[in-house]
């Protein structure tokens, strides 16, 4: 089967080139799953029901999540409520929401985990040992598992897919919002990039207005970080996996759109 991995949607642009271009690239992908990482949804920062509502809309059936996914106090109950939105596991007990999930696709059931890094990411439950209890738990029920790991540092990535080798189908990477050059499959059977990208305003500083983002390097004074207009991009990974739960292949995807489009 095929799956669609979707880069970080931020804000409305975000949104607008996932609801354009989705469909088409889920077919050309043959597609049976699309994830989309959505922390950054509602104005480049946070999630809310109604913007998740948009992306189910466009056609993604699972949303992951990141340190962001709590900027927006509002969506505490939706993270309770909602199945197929998924914040960090490591995050400790009582923290609202879930972390792992399993959806039906093509008659294929598929584990999804989200999991956040701890470097120059704050303190939170050990990612590694959470990734072994959780995977355990999925594989209970299926063999196929994409891990979305939204984290900073290249090496805890690169770590993370070694760890998770053999055990899940793909490891990708998220949070960074610059798509890199290293998909792989490792040699148990695991597709891995270390970060899939962004959908999102191309023109900005990782999706900011570059003259907001720019007057707060040079003079070191917080500002207002709004979201960048012009050309937009989606970034995103088709993974190939077999009935097995071993990934055939992994593609970069990026597609841009004009403003307007």
């Amino acid at each position: 089967m095929k799956i669609l991995f979707i880069g970080d949607v931020t804000g409305k642009p975000g949104r607008r080139i996932l609801k354009a271009l989705l469909p088409q690239l889920r077919r050309r992908h043959g597609a049976a799953l699309v994830i989309a990482n959505g922390e950054n949804a509602a104005g480049g920062m946070g999630i809310t029901e109604e913007t998740a509502e948009e992306i189910f809309g466009a056609g993604v059936d699972v949303i992951t999540g990141g340190n962001h996914s709590w900027r927006n106090r509002d969506a505490y109950a939706f993270l309770d409520a909602h199945p197929r939105v998924l914040r960090p596991a490591n995050y400790p007990p009582g923290a609202p929401g879930r972390g792992a999930a399993t959806v039906e696709a093509n008659g294929t059931t598929v584990g999804v985990l989200n999991l956040q890094g701890r470097v120059f990411m704050g303190e939170l439950d050990d990612p590694f040992r959470a990734a072994d209890h959780h995977v355990g738990e999925l594989r209970r029920t299926t063999q196929v598992i994409l891990v979305d790991f939204h984290a900073e540092a290249t090496s805890e990535k690169i770590a993370m897919g070694w760890h998770l080798d053999g055990k899940v189908s793909a490891v990708a990477g998220t949070h960074t919002h610059v798509q890199t050059a290293d998909e792989r499959i490792l040699p148990g059977g695991t597709a891995y990039i270390t970060d899939v990208g962004m959908t999102g305003p191309r023109d900005g500083v990782i999706g900011m207005d570059r003259e907001v983002i720019l007057e707060h390097f040079r003079s070191g004074l917080p500002s207002r970080f709004t979201v960048a207009g012009g050309v937009t991009q989606l970034n995103a990974v088709a993974i190939e996996v077999d009935g097995d739960g071993r990934a055939q292949t992994i593609e970069r995807v990026a597609a841009l759109a004009e403003p307007g489009e």
